[in-house]
């Protein structure tokens, strides 16, 4: 069976994740894609918001991990991330995608992101 999706795409945050003392200090804007992959039809058939994911409400909770405890990589930021999607026990994988538009690179660049896959075991 192949699994229907929900992209929650360009959520922004302030966060204080970095390696940097100044990412630390200062913060920065995060921008997170969620893609869910899950069935659907269930939700569908009985016009049900508890059937599928209230991602009205998942974006809140994806907000208090950005703006909460630093963590110095994207990559642990990411993986926390995940793991709030996959809490939903309709979510059967997720993809998460971290950009960090203001990442501290002394060269033009137009984005620096990381991008994880993550389902239920």
């Amino acid at each position: 069976m192949s699994l229907d999706h929900i992209e929650l795409r360009g959520l922004r945050a302030r966060g204080r994740h970095g390696c940097l003392p100044a990412e630390r200090e200062l913060g920065q804007e995060f921008v997170v894609d969620a893609v869910l992959g899950l069935d659907t039809r269930p939700a569908a058939a009985g016009d049900d918001l508890s059937r599928t994911v209230d991602y009205g409400a998942l974006a809140g909770r994806l907000v208090a991990v950005i703006e909460g405890e630093p963590v110095n990589l994207l990559e642990t930021l990411a993986d926390r991330l995940a793991t709030i999607c996959l809490e939903d026990p309709t979510v059967s994988e997720v993809e998460i995608t971290v950009h960090k538009p203001s990442a501290p690179v002394p060269h033009p660049f137009t984005d620096i992101a990381v991008k994880i896959r993550r389902s239920r075991p």
